[in-house]
């Protein structure tokens, strides 16, 4: 899988986690772990981002 369907992937799960905790009928216990979850996958997408940006940056002052 390449990096752009791994960060989409990664959104689209992200997005499913927000439903879930948003609904508010899960337990304390699968509330931590999809929270848990929701924020390794998105310092994930941020981190993707941080490079998407440098690679921008980078080709742009050539």
């Amino acid at each position: 899988m390449n990096e752009i369907e791994n960060f989409e992937k990664s959104v689209k799960r992200l997005e499913e986690i927000v439903e879930k905790l948003e609904a508010g009928d899960l337990t304390l216990a699968d509330s931590i772990a999809l929270y848990k979850e929701g924020s390794e996958l998105s310092e994930g997408c941020r981190k993707a981002l941080e490079q998407a940006e440098l690679t921008v940056t980078v080709n742009d002052e050539h």
